[in-house]
């Protein structure tokens, strides 16, 4: 599996040109070329940012559906635990759990019950490790793929243990052939999500060789067909579930942290805060923290793209539903503990060189930085890039040119006219090399109307957006 697959993509046929993606991409993996928006791979960490904020649906996530799980033979639903905050008046998870079996799964594990074994599993890393505290949690995969590629330095401190959704697959699957002496192959383990970031881990994990999970459905597509099996399931459904309030609260920002016991801890959600806290935390700005939840998404996994309650109101909901819960019912067992650690190191990605050596590197920055002092400094997006300073990068990487600045090239044509206006000041005083002049006048005013029509086009490129350039 290509170590850079996304589940994020572009609808060019949709994609309007307009700059609100590259203004809002954290990690600066999107321009727009030839009035179309591009995604770099290699910068790209499957956020769904730029889902939220795209007004032409042109970004899109790529998950299964619900036709591509009829090929197994067993199938056992993964739900995640910012489901439950999806419907209204939901007093007992055992109404959607059941569900889901009405749906057609064959068995349900619940990721809020292999949450509560992370987080067991976390609160003994925390004591026996007080060397690599503060522990960044590893549970927003988006999260883990921006340290790799960006702040290298913080690696050691990220909690070396599976999220829930791999522990639950894990164990779902283990349970699953036991009880149906099926291979492997035939059973599978679906995994219904909030968002297009754990889409991504299915397909390629960090942190282990391979997933349990084999397919992704997301809340969005499950939930209209979910609301009539919960009406047939009643209000006295079997007893199916098997998490506590440690588990449920997985699902919104905090409710990890809030699971070990501590006060020593900070959590930060959305994407432009998690980058904050990052670079604080690179710059040691925090003492005394034992961990530090960060989630993508704002509000949590509630927040998620690919579910369709509001998170503030859905957090309000899941905060609700855990009232009456006990605090945790699934404690870790001996056999449980290899499950939950990880299988392989992540490893630091320089997608953000400049070169392939460290002295290339240094050559491009300091010609990136030349490039820069002579760009407006407006960080406007009309060239395509979200700054002057990835503009800069860009033409040192060869992907870009000067003039695909609208204000540098706007101060070359305005060169040009004063060339042409002293050349033709020149040939009327009948200079005796006038002809001479004359052809370099007309090649002159060639540059000049390939200067303009190149301007036009950039103009119609931010008109998309309705902002002229003045």
């Amino acid at each position: 599996m290509d170590k850079f697959y996304h589940s994020v993509r572009l609808d060019p046929d949709l994609c309007m040109g307009c700059i609100n993606c590259i203004k809002r991409c954290p990690t600066q993996a999107i321009r727009v070329r030839n009035g179309k928006a591009q995604i770099n791979n290699k910068f790209c960490i499957d956020c769904g940012e730029c889902i939220r904020v795209c007004p032409h649906h042109a970004k899109l996530s790529v998950y299964d559906r619900m036709e591509d799980i009829k090929p197994y033979e067993y199938t056992v639903a993964l739900p995640a635990p910012s489901l439950y905050s999806q419907f209204n008046n939901l007093d007992d998870v055992n109404i959607v759990l059941n569900a889901l079996l009405l749906m057609g799964f064959d068995d349900v594990f619940e990721v809020s019950a292999a949450a509560e074994l992370v987080s067991e599993a976390t609160r003994e890393y925390l004591s026996e490790n007080p060397e690599r505290l503060p522990a960044i949690s590893t549970a927003c995969p988006s999260v883990v793929r921006l340290i790799r590629a960006k702040f290298p330095n913080l690696i050691p401190n990220l909690l070396p243990l599976n999220p829930p959704v791999e522990v639950a697959a894990i164990l779902a699957a283990q349970k699953a052939m036991e009880k149906t002496g099926l291979e492997r192959e035939k059973i599978g383990i679906i995994f219904i999500s909030p968002c297009p970031s754990k889409v991504t881990y299915a397909k390629s994990p960090l942190g282990t060789d391979h997933s349990e999970v084999d397919k992704v459905l997301a809340i969005k597509d499950i939930y209209p067909q979910l609301l009539p099996c919960m009406k047939a399931v009643g209000e006295d459904p079997p007893e199916i579930g098997s998490s506590g309030k440690i588990g449920i609260s997985w699902g919104r920002s905090g409710g990890e942290a809030s699971g070990l016991f501590t006060e020593d801890y900070l959590a930060a959600d959305g994407i432009e805060n998690v980058i904050r806290v990052l670079e604080d935390m690179e710059d040691q700005k925090f003492t005394n923290l034992k961990f530090v939840e960060l989630n993508a998404c704002s509000g949590g996994c509630v927040g998620g793209v690919l579910t369709v309650e509001n998170p503030y109101v859905a957090e309000v909901k899941l905060k609700r539903l855990r009232k009456y819960m006990p605090v945790a019912r699934n404690h870790m067992q001996m056999e449980s503990e290899k499950l939950v650690k990880w299988t392989s190191q992540v490893q630091y990605e320089p997608v953000f060189h400049l070169g392939d050596t460290m002295m290339e590197s240094f050559v491009r920055l300091n010609k990136a930085e030349r490039i820069l002092k002579k760009l407006p400094g407006l960080d406007c997006g009309s060239c395509g890039a979200p700054s002057c300073k990835a503009l800069a990068e860009d033409i040192v990487r060869g992907e870009a040119t000067e003039s695909d600045c609208v204000y540098f090239l706007r101060d070359n044509v305005h060169k040009l006219s004063e060339e042409v206006s002293r050349l033709a000041a020149d040939i009327v005083e009948g200079d005796r090399e006038s002809y001479e002049k004359f052809k370099v006048l007309t090649k002159y005013i060639q540059r000049i109307s390939e200067e303009i029509t190149l301007l036009d086009r950039k103009e119609g490129r931010k008109g998309n957006d309705g902002k002229g350039v003045d």
